[in-house]
């Protein structure tokens, strides 16, 4: 028997573990990140992403108009039929929009909803939707992109999965995306973090 192996094997254990433990340091970014989409998340927040070319409904390319407009924007991803999540972004976006009024902020941030569902959310569709959330049409847009590859291309920067339920409706995620007056996604935030979402905007500007 030899002495010196129990220790030998110990040694060769921890090295093993030491080893694991750098290896997972560097792939969760020092342990903050432990799923792919905090990865993203946190990815966005430290280099901006820019957006692909997308064409609104009302002929505006998407980027160009925010940084024509100048101001930081805050972005969610609806259709108008939806009852559950987009129900939940409507009650946030009043949220913001009240915020964004009582503090003078119009200057600075405003709203941007985008329809998934072109085919349903058409123009007086968009706006009977945004009428009945008192939407102030200074402060919060609704639009949709019809066009299905500029489309497609546009929820995968932004890293929203839509998938139809079969029964004319869709599943899908949601966040409040902040893009910047250069038109480049810079933050995603979950559903009822609309402070950090609005305090990221306005470090942003």
């Amino acid at each position: 028997m030899n002495p010196a192996g129990p220790g030998r094997t110990l040694a060769a254990l921890a090295v093993i573990a030491v080893a694991a433990l750098a290896a997972f340091w560097t792939a969760t970014s020092g342990f903050r990140v432990l799923t792919s989409e905090s990865a993203r998340r946190l990815s966005v927040s430290r280099q901006p992403l820019a957006l692909p070319s997308a064409r609104l409904a009302d002929g505006r390319e998407l980027t160009a108009a925010i940084r024509d407009d100048g101001r930081v924007v805050l972005v969610d991803f609806i259709y108008t039929q939806c009852e559950s999540l987009c129900t939940a972004l409507g009650t946030d976006y009043q949220q913001l929009q009240r915020e964004i009024q009582r503090r003078g902020l119009g200057d600075r941030v405003r709203l941007l909803s985008l329809s998934f569902d072109p085919d349903r959310d058409d123009a007086a569709t968009l706006a009977r939707h945004q009428a009945r959330l008192r939407a102030d049409p200074a402060l919060w847009q609704a639009s949709t992109v019809p066009d299905v590859a500029q489309r497609a291309r546009l929820l995968a920067a932004f890293g929203i999965v839509v998938v139809p339920d079969g029964r004319g409706d869709f599943v899908h995620n949601a966040a409040i995306h902040v893009v910047d007056a250069q038109g480049r996604l810079r933050g995603i935030h979950d559903l009822g973090r609309w402070p950090s979402a609005l305090a990221d905007a306005l470090e942003a500007n």
